[in-house]
């Protein structure tokens, strides 16, 4: 007699409950679930199948009337043993303190579940399941649509296990309407993906989809109970077999009535990994919520200097993925898809913009570390220059008169990087800036990053079918023309300018655990690659960027912080069709000036025709973000307190001297019976005490004698 078995995998090590013929259950977290089992070819007289079952129910004993396992070896076409492969649930995904952007839940879905009826025929079982989804659609408030045939070949092939319809009931609205159901339509418990945050990080997170549907045939061996989850976008998508788990095999033996007999877990799943990213829910939230209060579009983009570390990656606009769970409509697909203002793109990485004014750094960085200008060079500068046959202005329309490189900067002054960045050459500030990220993708594990665009004399040849030209050069020393950049890239490069001596490999993931939690890939900090640049033109840039926000003179003032010293540069830029004038803002920058920490890129994208500029629109985005963190920041970028070590020195000296690694001894000392002073032997003149007191900040102060403070340097 042939036999095939069908593969299930086991869970119950996740609280996994099978009801119903077949329903399963999870109290961790699941993906969709939808019972379906190809029953053996009819020429077999008996099928195995494999079902979850909780860990405390073990298996269950055959009857002891002698019948049930032992009829097996009579033809008997009802009895079914099935192994079927059982899914395991999709791990979680993080933020740096554990807190969840996806994971699993269990839920419920209205489901048919059939009896073995005796005789019956094709009409007598589609009439039993009608009346089934009728209540169904009553108690549910659904529509269920599924044909007569459908239902007759079910009841056929896999009336064992339960028929569920897409419907999610969570465990409050199971309890209520339970009891309003009746024998045959049953509350199917399924492993179903949830994002908890919602929109947050959604370009980020990603969602999954099914993997494939069940085949509503006969049953094989190894066909999964539910359908396999996948991801289809994100962090779901390129973590995938992290993520997925190891399938189980569960059994599940039925007797010719349609009784279970036997239910045993001969390999029990394991469940996905955990994905730890870097980035900070709390800090990820507030930047989504400030750049929907000051932008319709736009992005912002928080880098830790320190690591490399994103900490903040927010695009607007966003959507939740939860409408994709359990699944998308194509009506709501198409609206997102086709909306104009493209929800389903990234602008934070996926978008690439004219960089604007935040690339002069780069070009007064390579001018000063090549000398071609110096710290204190003047150089005039109009209201506008003639390069060729074209007038080149400045933004303001005004001249600035004879200024150096930091008055530059800090004006954003437009004929001062004309004329530097043509005499500095655009091989040299475009290699440079080559080094800081641009014109290549950041290497973070994100879908449809964009690489930017930094040309050459190939590329210019290749599509405009010339080289660089001197009126390129200077569109290209103000951050226009053919070049591209993402707030990803510009926050990575102010990181670059702000270490000033390497630019720092970015990470969007810290670890990856298994269900344990033990780490099995730890990300650390590194290097991406040397800048070689002048460490004096860094410093030399950075007090150019300091001024934009704290000289009077600034561009950037809206950005201020008043807890620490702030370097940006705001950046306006002419983007989209000529015909809209559509612009776009920005400010980028890093603090605080001593030990940086921080990177950030801010994005406003304007509406057609709207007038603006970086220190309007994009500069209070970064102050109101990082303003509202001020006491977590403060404490962050705090310097770490200095030890004070000393050290007796000989006995003739009798002193104390600092020495750095030394142990400070201790004075011994001994109370006078007569004062009540305390001195330090028996020759030794009395020392009075200092009282103390208590100052509102908390700190313990001197009330009579001041102590002289010990004068210590580095």
């Amino acid at each position: 007699m042939a036999m095939r078995r069908l593969a299930l995998p086991a869970v119950a090590s996740l609280g996994l409950a099978m009801g119903g013929g077949g329903a399963l259950a999870q109290t961790d977290a699941g993906n969709r679930v939808e019972n379906g089992v190809k029953e053996q070819a009819a020429a077999s007289p008996e099928v195995r199948v494999v079902v979850a079952v909780p860990e405390d129910q073990g298996v269950v004993p055959p009857p002891q009337n002698g019948e049930g396992l032992g009829g097996s070896l009579t033809v008997r076409p009802d009895a079914r043993t099935m192994t079927l492969s059982v899914p395991a649930p999709r791990g979680q995904i993080t933020d740096r303190h554990g807190e969840p952007f996806a994971q699993s839940k269990v839920v419920w879905y209205p489901a048919l579940q059939y009896v073995q009826f005796e005789k019956a025929d094709r009409a007598y079982v589609i009439a039993w399941a009608r009346k089934r989804i009728a209540l169904a659609n009553e108690v549910f408030g659904i529509h269920w649509r599924v044909t007569d045939e459908a239902l007759w070949q079910h009841y056929r092939h896999r009336r064992w296990l339960a028929m569920p319809t897409t419907h999610v009931v969570d465990a409050t609205r199971k309890a209520e309407l339970e009891g309003k159901l009746m024998d045959g339509l049953i509350l199917h418990p399924v492993y179903l993906r949830h994002y908890p945050q919602g929109e947050c990080a959604a370009h980020i997170i990603g969602y999954v989809g099914s993997a494939g549907k069940l085949e509503k045939g006969p049953i094989n061996y190894g066909d999964p109970l539910f359908e396999r989850s996948e991801g289809r976008s994100g962090l779901e998508k390129i973590f995938e077999k992290s993520l997925t788990g190891k399938e189980g095999i569960l059994r599940q033996d039925f007797e010719a009535d349609g009784s279970m007999v036997l239910k045993k877990h001969e390999k029990r799943s394991r469940p996905g990994g955990t994905i730890v990213t870097t980035l900070d829910l709390e800090w990820q939230k507030y930047a989504e919520k400030v750049l929907k209060r000051y932008s319709e579009r736009g992005a912002f983009v928080v880098i830790d200097i320190h690591t490399g570390e994103v900490l903040a990656m927010a695009s607007r606009p966003g959507f939740d993925l939860n409408d994709f769970i359990p699944f998308i409509s194509t009506e709501s697909y198409a609206a997102l898809r086709d909306d104009p203002s493209t929800p389903l793109f990234a602008r934070a990485f996926q978008g690439g913009y004219p960089p604007a004014s935040t690339f002069k750094p780069v070009v007064a960085v390579t001018a000063l570390s090549n000398r071609d200008v110096y710290e204190h060079t003047l150089i005039d500068c109009p209201a506008k220059i003639k390069i060729g046959n074209h007038w080149f202005h400045n933004w303001s329309k005004n001249p600035e008169g004879y200024i150096d490189v930091k008055r530059a900067i800090a004006r954003s002054c437009n004929p001062w990087f004309y004329q530097v960045g043509i005499k500095t050459g655009p091989s040299a500030f475009l290699s440079v800036a080559r080094r800081l990220g641009f014109g290549s993708k950041t290497g973070l594990p994100l879908i449809g990053e964009t690489e930017g665009l930094i040309p050459n004399n190939t590329w210019m040849k290749k599509h405009h079918g010339r080289k660089l030209l001197d009126g390129d050069t200077a569109n290209l020393s103000i951050g226009q023309g053919v070049m591209l950049a993402s707030p990803l890239q510009v926050a990575q490069g102010m990181a670059g300018i702000a270490n000033g001596g390497a630019l720092p490999k970015l990470r969007l993931v810290k670890q990856v655990q298994d269900v344990a939690g033990r780490v099995l890939v730890s990300n650390e900090p590194e290097r991406r690659n040397f800048l070689n640049i002048d460490p004096m033109a860094v410093n030399v840039v950075h007090e150019g960027m300091m001024q934009v926000v704290h000289a009077g003179y600034g561009t950037g003032k809206r950005g201020k912080l008043s807890y620490t010293v702030l370097c940006g540069k705001t950046g306006t830029a002419q983007w989209g069709p000529e015909s809209k004038e559509q612009r776009l803002a920005w400010f980028a920058g890093f603090f605080p000036l001593e030990n940086p920490r921080y990177a950030f890129a801010a994005l406003y994208e304007g509406k057609p025709h709207e007038k603006l500029s970086g220190g309007r629109k994009a500069a209070p985005i970064v102050s109101s973000f990082f303003g509202h963190f001020e006491k977590e920041i403060t404490q962050a970028i705090a310097p770490p307190p200095k030890a004070m070590v000393i050290e007796e020195e000989d006995d003739e000296g009798g002193g104390y001297v600092l020495d750095e690694g030394s142990v400070p001894r201790a004075i011994p000392v001994e109370e006078d019976d007569d004062d009540g002073f305390f001195s330090s032997g028996d020759d030794a003149q009395p020392l009075r005490a200092v009282p103390v007191e208590e100052d509102d900040d908390g700190l313990l102060r001197a009330r009579k004698r001041p102590v002289k403070a010990i004068p210590v340097e580095e």
